[in-house]
């Protein structure tokens, strides 16, 4: 297996990608646990999964599809490489769901690809058990890790509810065979060891998600503060990425802490080498955010507004491409179902959902031509498009379902390799 992991920026060529396919679970989630769970609405796991198929078979003609990668058979080939990982693994998970001793063994009499479907879903189809809770947000694949340069970030989420994924990840990261070499030459910055990583003095805890995470190139990493992401976190991985000589700028991205604005892929993501999808009022015109730049050398810079840090630090010709064309309300609702939240698979090819309107009218006076993923599948089977060659277009994602989950295709991404 190729173990090759490097992402040194947000549009370099995709290589190889880490998703996860809408799983069973997410049929139990109801009205009452939604909120608790941390899934704005329950969906229909059919249509949702058929539009998650479109993404992925999306993804497969843009890069190979044995280069998409799906979380639930890494984690099936982990236990099956690794007895020790597994074992102490599903002693973790039994433990942390407060299970009796007993469902251990229940547990591990399964095969590994039924027990993988398990320990994701919470059900146990050959006793007909319902172990534990689901875990919806492991579509948002985005969130478990991030890869930073030639370093993997195993992130800590701050939700109880995303508790069990971060098991799960951590296993994977730590003892697949295509991550082997990152543990065997301490690679990995593994955000859970409390020893290394512990409270602030003042009381103040870890956690992070992978969407506050993105690394504009290979010297500057952004990293939002945010409803999910403390500001002693920020502090705790820049002081390790720098003792590591991993970047040479971290930049703490302050947004508001509000549900809407959960991570800054949230409000922004770039798509282009000098384009940004961005929600104006925050990322413009610095509604309760701002950035701060620290270096290597201990120096210290601020900016008043996002859009001020990417000309001033990045590019000064980085234009914005504004959700709901920056007029309110459309920005706003634009904004809300994640018309800024894009995953690049080449400097000016990316994918969004289908359903924001006024966004696809920015796209256009930028220049990009429009595509329907269903469109670009059925004329690659006809031969009469190579995906490959595609510039300057944005795809458009089916997103009836998917988009009620509150993520996007950067969301439901985690890049492990660019180009």
């Amino acid at each position: 297996m190729d173990s090759t992991i490097n992402v040194n920026s947000e549009i370099g060529p995709l290589k190889r990608v880490i998703v996860h396919r809408p799983d069973q679970g997410i049929a139990r989630v109801s009205p009452k646990r939604a909120e608790e769970l941390l899934f704005d609405d329950i969906v229909y796991l059919p249509q949702m999964r058929k539009e998650h198929t479109i993404f992925t078979n999306v993804l497969g003609a843009l890069i190979g599809a044995e280069n998409v990668l799906e979380v639930e058979q890494l984690l099936a080939e982990t236990m099956d490489y690794d007895q020790d990982a597994k074992l102490e693994m599903v002693d973790k998970i039994v433990d942390f769901e407060e299970l009796p001793s007993s469902f251990r063994e229940e547990l591990l009499v399964l095969n590994n690809q039924d027990l993988a479907e398990v320990l994701i879903s919470g059900y146990n189809k050959a006793t007909g058990h319902i172990l534990f809770d689901p875990i919806p947000n492991f579509i948002f694949t985005r969130d478990i890790a991030a890869v930073v340069n030639d370093h993997v970030i195993i992130t800590k989420a701050a939700k109880e509810a995303r508790f069990r994924e971060n098991f799960l990840t951590r296993c994977i990261f730590w003892a697949h065979p295509i991550f082997r070499t990152l543990r065997n030459e301490d690679r990995i910055i593994n955000l859970n060891r409390v020893e290394q990583f512990p409270p602030s003095y003042r009381g103040e805890g870890v956690s992070i998600e992978g969407g506050d995470i993105m690394l504009i190139n290979q010297d500057y990493l952004l990293i939002g503060c945010s409803e999910r992401t403390t500001a002693h976190t920020v502090h705790s991985i820049k002081d390790e990425l720098f003792r590591r000589g991993v970047v040479k700028n971290v930049v703490q991205v302050n947004i508001p802490t509000d549900r809407s604005f959960m991570h800054i892929d949230t409000i922004f993501t770039q798509i282009n080498h000098r384009h940004v999808v961005a929600y104006k009022p925050i990322v413009i015109d610095g509604l309760s955010s701002y950035v701060e730049v620290y270096t290597q050398s201990g120096t210290k810079r601020f900016y008043h507004s996002i859009r001020d840090f990417f000309q001033g630090e990045i590019s000064a010709e980085m234009e914005f491409i504004l959700s709901g064309n920056g007029e309110s309300p459309y920005q706003e609702r634009e904004q809300w179902t994640d018309g800024c939240n894009l995953v690049a698979v080449k400097p000016g090819v990316a994918i969004t959902y289908d359903r924001n309107p006024k966004t696809e009218i920015a796209f256009r006076e930028f220049g990009y031509q429009l595509l329907h993923a269903e469109d670009l599948l059925q004329r690659q089977a006809a031969g009469t498009l190579d995906p490959k060659k595609l510039e300057n277009t944005i795809i458009l994602l089916p997103s009836n379902e998917l988009s009620r989950a509150r993520g996007g295709s950067h969301c439901m991404t985690c890049p492990i390799e660019r180009a």
